[in-house]
């Protein structure tokens, strides 16, 4: 903290104003101002976001300005505002933080090379906010923070108050608003922190590729002199595949490539804690100690032990703790070029192999499409499972059209020689109901075989419906299991199983072949 900060430069007046205050000074004041805030029996911050369990996207806006207009994937994922709204947003935001008896501000960095890290304020009015940005983002030196300056950009979280729902274009009391000529994020509306989390995220989506760096939605690890990527929707086991003993890890959600290799966006890790187990994600569980924040769960009064099964707030229990607390994080969390891009996929159709290879073209088509399906809902009697298609992985948080982080994703594979594979951990010898879920100690032998070299060395055969080349054979792998239809016993049920997920592909593909070139459109599935 510093005596005399002001932040009367962004309309703020209030004078009793934290910055960057202690992991001990947020708890306090935690305790002492925020309802529910209490300890957990390991040390961390126990935090309620009130009714925003989850983000918002339907309420995300990006402010329609002649700068990037033409950069912008306008639509369903990057709804225009108008300017004049955004302001009337931005003062209901400043206004409500200027009711407040005292303020929290957090300067700090997004990315790990100084050469393309952003300064970041964060201004709010929970030190529940403020120890998540404090773990989420890059933590300054007391020299790097005495010589700050001004931020790139600022967030001005006033969560705690609504948007007004008369407002031009608000669909709600939430509005989640991104102006990049003003470099300023409003929230209102909702007290959920993962909005700051992934607001700098959609800011990095947007100025790293008019630098020439790919922004991804992945994780990233280190073995000695290799560094592979790894990208996958939730349920896909991307948290699970990174936290790998034998290998360092960069970091676990957001990254990016440029000229020079990887680097982390984050300082911290931001884990869901769904059915979290000791026995199972040990990093986690440990990291879950004074300093972290344990967001939305349930835990016995008494003792406070956290039921992590316990659901009745929410599925999306979260834990957020600095990236120095994993044992094997590599600090710098900067990684030479990848040598190995990894696309997971959870295939509950069971009909995609477990691994196979991709040419660049396959890549871009994969990495647009950003497939995986998940187990059908609670319906009684629906037990088919249900295709999700997110584009690039991260689908919420691009700004500028799939296309373009494909094309930058290819061209880098083919630059630095990187071998692109799809991983299915999914189901094997028929869909869900029928298969069984791939072992986890068959993927990551797969894994492990990719991050050796043996795999690339390995005869591929064509799959006839994908196009995919698939290794005959893997390291402690059954050889029987690579061919997914000479695991399910109804030959012709897979043949039929396989051409509904590739109309599925196909059908999902259409919105973005005016993107692509005809090379990427035919790199998908044949019917």
């Amino acid at each position: 903290m510093a005596e005399g900060f002001s932040l009367e430069q962004h309309g703020i007046t209030v004078k009793d104003i934290a910055r960057n205050a202690s992991p001990a000074y947020l708890y306090e004041a935690a305790l002492r101002h925020e309802k529910g805030s209490t300890i957990s029996s390991t040390g961390a911050l126990i935090a309620y976001s009130g009714k925003k369990t989850g983000r918002s996207p339907s309420d995300k806006r990006i402010v329609d300005e002649p700068e990037s207009h033409k950069d912008v994937w306008w639509g369903n994922v990057n709804i225009k505002l108008d300017p004049s709204v955004f302001l009337i947003n931005r003062e209901r935001a400043v206004d409500y933080l200027n009711t407040r008896e005292r303020l929290f501000c957090v300067d700090a960095y997004a990315g790990w090379d100084p050469k393309y890290r952003l300064k970041i304020r964060v201004i709010c009015a929970r030190a529940y906010h403020a120890l998540f940005m404090h773990n989420m983002l890059i933590r300054p030196t007391p020299e790097q923070l005495e010589e700050f300056g001004e931020p790139d950009y600022v967030i001005y979280n006033g969560g705690q108050f609504p948007a007004n729902r008369h407002t031009q274009g608000m669909t709600s009391n939430t509005s989640i608003d991104l102006s990049f000529s003003r470099k300023e994020f409003v929230i209102l509306g909702s007290e959920y922190a993962g909005e700051m989390k992934k607001g700098v995220f959609t800011i990095m989506n947007y100025l790293m590729p008019k630098q020439g760096v790919l922004s991804m939605h992945c994780s990233a690890t280190a073995g000695k002199g290799d560094t592979s990527i790894l990208f996958g929707l939730s349920g896909t086991g991307k948290t699970t595949l990174s936290a790998d003993p034998k290998r360092e890890l960069i970091g676990d959600d957001e990254h990016c490539w440029s000229d020079e290799g990887v680097f982390n966006i984050e300082g911290g890790c931001y884990a869901k804690v769904i059915d979290l187990s000791k026995e199972h994600e040990p990093d986690i569980w440990n990291a879950l100690k004074f300093g972290a924040v344990l967001e939305n769960v349930v835990y016995e009064e008494e003792s406070r032990l956290v039921d992590y099964k316990d659901t009745s707030i929410t599925q999306n229990t979260r834990g957020s703790y600095p990236i120095d607390d994993i044992p094997n994080a590599k600090i710098p969390c900067i990684g030479g070029h990848p040598s190995n891009v990894i696309f997971l996929t959870a295939d509950a159709f069971g009909v995609l192999p477990p691994v196979s290879k991709l040419t660049p073209a396959q890549a871009m088509y994969h990495f647009i499409s950003g497939y995986t399906a998940k187990v059908a809902g609670t319906e009684v009697g629906v037990k088919d499972p249900e295709a999700t298609f997110s584009p690039c992985f991260g689908g919420p948080f691009l700004v500028w059209h799939p296309a373009k982080y494909a094309e930058m994703l290819a061209d880098k594979l083919r630059r630095h020689g990187a071998q692109c594979w799809l991983v299915n951990t999914g189901w094997s010898g028929g869909a869900y109901g029928v298969g069984s879920r791939i072992k986890l100690k068959y993927t990551r032998a797969i894994v492990d075989a990719i991050h050796s070299g043996a795999l690339a060395r390995v005869e591929t055969i064509e799959d006839p419906v994908f196009g995919l080349q698939i290794p005959t054979t893997c390291p402690e792998v059954p050889h029987e299991i690579l061919i997914p239809r000479n695991t399910w016993s109804d030959k012709a049920a897979y043949d039929e199983k396989a051409r509904k997920v590739a109309a599925l592909f196909r059908e999902n593909f259409k919105k973005y072949e005016g993107g692509v070139t005809d090379e990427v459109r035919a790199a998908g599935p044949r019917l």
